[in-house]
């Protein structure tokens, strides 16, 4: 299996591969559920290579460690996929 932070990358810096709309699943410990999510919502900091943040609808910014994707999806179709707990 490709590494996220590899296939992450590559949607970022791909230009042909990135044209696509993509979506995040991500686990949520709390809610104890994986949340999808726009790949624009995704803000990526520079020189952290373990995790990325997304701001929720009132702005409050939340800190996804990589481990914790579950599903990428490409126009619809999941590409991606790791098993949870």
């Amino acid at each position: 299996m490709q590494p996220i932070q590899d296939l992450l990358n590559r949607i970022r810096w791909d230009r042909a591969f990135g044209r696509a709309r993509f979506d995040i699943g991500y686990y949520d410990r709390v809610a104890d559920t994986v949340f999808r999510i726009s790949f624009e919502r995704v803000h990526f900091v520079a020189g952290d290579h373990f995790c990325f943040e997304i701001a929720d609808r009132d702005g409050t910014v939340h800190v996804i460690p990589f481990h914790r994707v579950r599903d990428v999806y490409r126009d619809g179709q999941r590409i991606w996929h790791r098993e949870g707990h």
